[in-house]
C-alpha cells in the first residue's frame, strides 16, 4: 500500500518560530543597510554607516524567543524555494521489538544510505526516526537489526524484489507540504567543495603591520580609533606562513576590500561627531587601484598564492553599491549613478528622504559623498562587472564577499554569475563563490538573492546569528525555541550560508556573554559604548564557556563557519570602531587560552567528520537549557549535545552504549548524558 502524504506535527509548530525581523545594520563602513524599525534606530555614522542611538524593537506579535520586547514577528517561516529535484519530506518511520540492541535504516533514499544508514532511537520497545526522503520519489529500504540482521519493515506491506531472491520495502512516491531543500551540486564543484568551507575575516588594517613603510601619516583630525593603524597583506603572508589560520581549522580567508581609498577623511558624521579614515575600504575611489595602505598588486597576488600553498582559499570584500564622491568614474560618468534627489524636492539620502526599503532603497545614497551606482544603466553596469572581473583575473581570488546586496538592481548578480560561469570556472575547474551580506532578520529577503546556479552562491546566516546570541549567550527564552529554529531555517534554495556569532558591524560578542550581558537585545549596535566608556576584557571564564558554546553549533551544522578577527580569543569591544581594534596577539587570559584551544579542537573534528558539514540535521532532544541533535550523512551519525545553563545538564535521546566525546577524549554512556555547565560534547558510538 501506499505510504501517507507526510506532514509532521512537530514541524507544524513552526508558527512558534521567529519570523522576519528587520534590523538595521552597517554593511560596512559604508551603509546603515535596514530601515529603522520602531524604537528608532539612531543615524548613520561616517566610520561604519551604522546607528548610533535608539534600541531594535521587534514587530509582529511572536513567541518572545528572538526578542525580549515582543519577538521577531509574527507568523511563520519562509517556504523554502528550490526545484523538486532538492526537496525533501520528512518521513517518520517505526520498529517495535525489546529484544534488540539497535535498529538503522537503510536504502537508497541519500548517497551511501545503503552503507551507512539511520540510527533509530529507543523509547522502551518503540525505536523510531525520521528521514529526509526525496519529494515525489520511489525509495526501497530495509532495517538493519544489531548491526547484522536485514528485515524488511514490518509496518509495511509494500515491497519488491531485492534482485538477492529477498525483499525490499518500498515507498511510492510522496509529496509534502512541509519540506527541506538538499544541496545542489554546484557546478563545476572541482577539487574544493564549499561546504567544507571554514571562514576567517581578515580586517587588514588592523590584523599585522607586515611593512611598516606602506602605513603613510595620520589623516588630519581623525582620532587613534578610526584612523589606519598600519595592518598589510605581507602581514597577513606572515600569519599564513606560520601556519596559523591552519591551525584554527581555516581553509578559506576574507580579505577587506582592496581597491584604493580617498587619503582624507568622509565629510560626514551623522549622528557620529567623529571623523573617520577609510582603513576599512568600504569608500572605493580608485576601482583599479590597490589600497595603498595594504600593499602593491604583487603584495596581493603573493597573499593568494600563499594561501593556495597552504590549501587555503581566498575572498575579496568588493563594495559594488557605491563610490567616493572623489572617484574618477563618478567625475567622468555622472549619468552612471542614481542623482541625490527624491523627486520631492529633497536629497535622496537612505533614512532621511529616501526609504531604505523597495525600489528607493536601490537608488538611496548611503550618505552625501557616497554615489549610488545605478545599475539600471546597462553601461554602468557593465563597467561594474567589468572592474570585478578584473580583481579576479589580475589576483586569482576565488569568491567574492559581495556588500549591501539589497541595495543594487538584482540583475548585477545575474550578470556577475553568468560571466564568472563562462570567463573563470571553465579554466580554474573550481566554483566561484560568491556570498552576500544582508543584514537583517527577513529569511525570505535574504533567500531572494540566493542560487548557487544564477545569482549568489549563498549569504550571511543574520536570524540564525540573532537567535544563537538570544539563546546561547543571552541566555534568554529557551533552547526548545532553538531548536525550532533550526528545524525553520532551510529555507535558502540549496545556497550554501555562512553562518556566524561576530562581525565587524556590531559589538563583539563575548559581552553579550558575560554573566550580566552588556547589552540586553542581540541586534544592538553597540555605538554608546563604542567611544566613551569602552568595554574591557571579560574576567569570569564563564563568558568564554557560552561563547564556546556557540562555536560548537557553528561547527557542527552545515554553512561556512566565520570567525571574525579575534573573536577565537574573545577580544572585547563595543560599537565600530571599538569593534575593530588592533588583533590581540598575546598576553591571553585563561578564558582566552580556553576558547582558542577550543575552536582548534572544533576545526579538527569539523575537518575529520564530513557529516558535520554535509549531513542532515536532526533535533533529538530540547528543555530550557540543553540540547541535542544529530547530523547524518557521508556514511556516519555525529552527536552534538550542548548545556547553556550555569549548573549540570543532561541530554537524552542518544543511542544505547558508550559514546566517544571528542571535544573532551572522554567516553560516556548513552542513552542519557550529562553536560557540566555550560559545556559540549561531540559525540560519536
Amino acid at each position: 500500500m501506499n505510504a501517507p502524504k507526510t506532514a509532521l506535527s512537530i514541524l507544524a509548530l513552526s508558527g512558534l518560530l521567529l519570523a522576519p525581523f528587520v534590523g538595521a545594520s552597517c554593511g560596512g563602513d559604508d551603509e546603515l543597510e535596514d530601515y529603522e524599525p520602531p524604537g528608532g534606530l539612531g543615524g548613520y555614522d561616517p566610520g561604519d554607516g551604522g546607528l548610533t542611538s535608539g534600541s531594535s524593537t521587534g514587530t509582529g506579535t511572536g513567541s518572545g524567543a528572538g526578542n525580549p520586547t515582543g519577538g521577531m514577528g509574527g507568523g511563520g517561516p519562509m517556504p523554502p524555494m528550490c526545484d523538486d529535484s532538492l526537496k525533501r519530506c520528512p518521513h517518520a518511520f517505526s520498529y517495535k521489538g525489546s529484544d534488540v540492541q539497535s535498529v538503522e535504516i537503510r536504502g537508497d533514499f541519500a548517497p551511501g544510505a545503503w552503507d551507512t544508514g539511520v540510527a533509530m532511537k529507543q523509547q522502551g520497545d518503540e525505536w523510531s526516526a525520521i528521514v529526509d526522503i526525496p519529494y515525489n520519489k520511489q525509495i526501497v529500504y530495509k532495517f538493519l537489526l544489531n548491526g547484522t540482521d536485514w528485515i524488511t519493515d514490518p509496518n509495511n506491506l509494500s515491497t519488491v524484489d531485492d534482485g538477492f531472491g529477498g525483499k525490499n520495502s518500498v515507498l511510492y512516491p510522496e509529496q509534502c507540504d512541509v519540506f527541506t531543500c538538499a544541496d545542489p551540486v554546484l557546478p563545476p564543484m572541482g577539487n574544493f567543495d564549499w561546504r567544507d568551507g571554514v571562514l576567517y575575516f581578515v580586517f587588514v588594517d588592523r590584523f599585522v603591520d607586515g611593512d611598516p613603510s606602506n602605513n603613510g601619516s595620520p589623516s588630519p583630525g581623525v582620532e587613534p580609533p578610526a584612523d589606519y593603524h598600519g595592518g598589510d597583506w605581507k602581514g597577513v603572508i606572515d600569519k599564513i606562513n606560520a601556519d596559523y589560520f591552519t591551525q584554527l581549522g581555516v581553509n578559506v580567508l576574507w580579505l577587506t576590500v582592496p581597491a584604493n581609498n580617498p587619503a582624507q577623511p568622509g565629510q560626514g558624521s551623522g549622528n557620529d561627531p567623529h571623523k573617520y579614515s577609510g582603513y576599512h575600504g568600504y569608500w572605493p575611489q580608485d576601482l583599479d587601484k590597490p589600497e595603498e595602505h595594504f600593499g602593491s598588486m604583487a603584495d596581493l597576488k603573493a597573499l593568494v598564492d600563499a594561501a593556495h600553498a597552504k590549501g587555503i582559499k581566498v575572498i575579496i570584500d568588493y563594495a559594488m553599491n557605491h563610490v567616493h564622491a572623489s572617484a574618477p568614474v563618478y567625475q567622468q560618468h555622472p549619468d552612471w549613478f542614481w542623482a541625490n534627489d527624491n523627486g520631492s524636492g529633497g536629497d535622496c539620502l537612505c533614512g532621511a528622504g529616501c526609504s531604505w526599503e523597495g525600489a528607493q532603497g536601490e537608488k538611496c545614497w548611503f550618505t552625501s559623498y557616497l554615489p549610488d551606482f545605478n545599475f539600471q544603466n546597462p553601461d554602468a553596469r557593465k563597467y561594474s562587472i567589468d572592474n570585478a572581473m578584473w580583481w579576479i583575473q589580475e589576483t586569482g581570488v576565488d569568491g567574492f564577499r559581495l556588500d549591501a546586496v539589497k541595495h543594487i538592481d538584482i540583475q548585477w548578480l545575474k550578470d556577475l554569475r553568468a560571466r564568472v560561469s563562462t570567463e573563470i570556472e571553465p579554466v580554474t575547474k573550481e566554483y566561484f563563490y560568491t556570498v552576500g551580506e544582508t543584514f537583517t532578520g527577513d529569511k525570505g529577503l535574504i533567500a531572494k538573492y540566493v542560487n548557487p546556479q544564477t545569482m549568489l552562491g549563498g549569504q550571511f546566516d543574520f536570524p540564525l546569528r540573532m537567535q544563537l546570541a538570544y539563546s546561547v549567550l543571552m541566555r534568554k527564552g529557551t533552547m526548545q525555541e532553538l531548536e525550532l529554529f533550526l528545524k525553520s531555517n532551510d529555507v535558502y534554495g540549496g545556497g550554501i550560508m555562512s553562518t556566524f556569532i561576530g562581525n565587524h558591524d556590531i559589538p563583539r560578542p563575548i559581552h553579550l556573554a558575560q554573566d550580566v550581558p552588556l547589552w540586553d537585545n542581540q541586534w544592538t549596535d553597540g555605538k554608546d559604548k563604542s567611544w566613551n566608556n569602552t568595554p574591557g576584557l571579560p574576567a569570569e571564564k564563564s563568558a568564554f564557556e557560552r561563547l564556546a558554546n556557540a562555536f560548537t553549533l557553528l561547527y557542527t551544522t552545515k554553512g561556512i563557519p566565520l570567525i571574525y578577527y579575534g573573536d577565537e580569543v574573545g577580544m572585547p569591544g563595543a560599537g565600530d570602531p571599538d569593534n575593530r581594534r588592533p588583533m590581540q596577539w598575546s598576553n591571553y587570559s585563561a578564558g582566552q587560552t580556553f576558547l582558542r584551544g577550543h575552536l582548534e579542537k572544533l576545526g579538527q573534528i569539523r575537518k575529520e567528520h564530513p557529516a558535520l558539514r554535509r549531513g542532515s540535521w536532526q533535533a533529538l532532544w530540547a528543555t530550557a537549557d540543553t540540547m541535542a541533535y544529530q547530523m547524518s550523512g557521508e556514511g556516519e551519525t555525529v552527536y552534538v549535545a550542548i548545556n547553556r545553563g550555569d549548573g549540570q545538564g543532561s541530554v537524552s535521546g542518544l543511542p544505547s552504549g558508550a559514546l566517544k566525546d571528542l571535544v573532551s577524549g572522554a567516553t560516556v554512556n548513552g542513552p542519557t548524558v550529562n553536560l557540566p555547565a555550560r559545556t559540549s560534547m561531540i559525540l560519536v558510538p
